[in-house]
């Protein structure tokens, strides 16, 4: 009894260490279980990430993954060197921000204003350059043409005005500024006999409007016109010099008509027509015409 009581015993003792062992074996399952759960999990992520980079090197590269994976490496570059440069890509794409489906078109958009906008500036560069050079031939014809009728003028004035004093007065005319031709001045001077060269705001009335009628037909020789209106210029001159203007208007009136206002007799008595202007009523004018043509050819006869 004894020895099969301790014979019990023993298999007791030896079925509870199977029975711990047993325990572990299944344990130590479980955890495999477990471990083999984990693996299929991040195999199937795997699968699926492998799957989403196919599909996205096929779409943004057209690059097919099942084709390049038996390709020998043909770089040098360390792997960690690419993970690095791919990591630092990806930070400068999210630095960028959200991708805009519409960029191409704006760009578009933007490229064909920014062509137009260089192509007017570009025509308007052209324009100014050709304006500038029209400008500048402008410019060198325009001041061609001054110096040629400023000379033609100065010489008129100076015989005109000798005409109407005498052959030993003299008198000029000078540019203030012969470099700046479109900004200057023109000063005038007139030496009548026995006075030192003046200029002409220095003279006399009656010199100065000699002088002014001498440059008046200076200018009139180069381009005369039909017509010439004079108001009281002999006011201020004497006799002689009455006379003197009345020549000069006779020499003109070859080729032009002149009207003179005038209250000078010896004016008066050298025209062609007096138009006289009276009033017999209060506010009430009247033109009483002369023809002395008629006259004339009336006494010859």
């Amino acid at each position: 009894m004894n020895e099969a009581d301790q014979a019990y015993y023993n298999l007791r003792n030896e079925l509870n260490d199977k029975e711990s062992e047993l325990r572990l074996k299944q344990k130590s399952k479980e955890q495999t279980d477990h471990l083999l759960n984990e693996i299929k999990d991040k195999l199937n992520d795997l699968k699926l990430h492998l799957a989403g980079m196919k599909e996205r090197l096929s779409v943004e590269f057209k690059v097919d993954l099942d084709a390049i994976l038996d390709e020998e490496r043909n770089t040098e570059i360390p792997l960690e060197d690419l993970q690095e440069k791919s990591d630092r890509m990806k930070k400068r794409l999210e630095n960028m921000g959200e991708i805009n489906p519409t960029a191409i078109e704006a760009f578009t958009e933007m490229k064909k204003r920014y062509e137009f906008i260089v192509e007017q500036k570009n025509d308007l560069v052209n324009a100014k350059d050709s304006l500038m050079q029209t400008i500048q031939e402008v410019e060198i014809t325009a001041n061609r043409l001054f110096l040629e009728t400023f000379n033609k003028v100065r010489e008129n004035f100076q015989n005109v005005f000798q005409a109407l004093f005498t052959e030993d007065d003299t008198a000029d005319m000078v540019l203030e500024n012969p470099e700046n031709l479109a900004e200057t001045g023109i000063e005038i001077t007139a030496k009548p006999k026995g006075k030192r060269p003046t200029s002409i705001t220095q003279l006399s009335g009656g010199e100065k409007t000699l002088t002014a009628t001498a440059l008046l037909f200076a200018i009139y020789l180069i381009k005369p016109a039909p017509f010439c209106i004079l108001d009281e210029v002999d006011a201020p001159l004497d006799d002689a010099n009455v006379g003197k203007f009345t020549q000069m208007i006779r020499k003109f009136s070859k080729d032009s008509q002149f009207i003179i206002i005038t209250h000078n007799k010896m004016t008066m008595a050298s025209v062609d027509v007096i138009y006289g202007v009276t009033m017999q009523e209060a506010g009430v004018s009247r033109l009483v015409p002369v023809d002395f043509r008629g006259l004339e050819h009336q006494f010859v006869n």
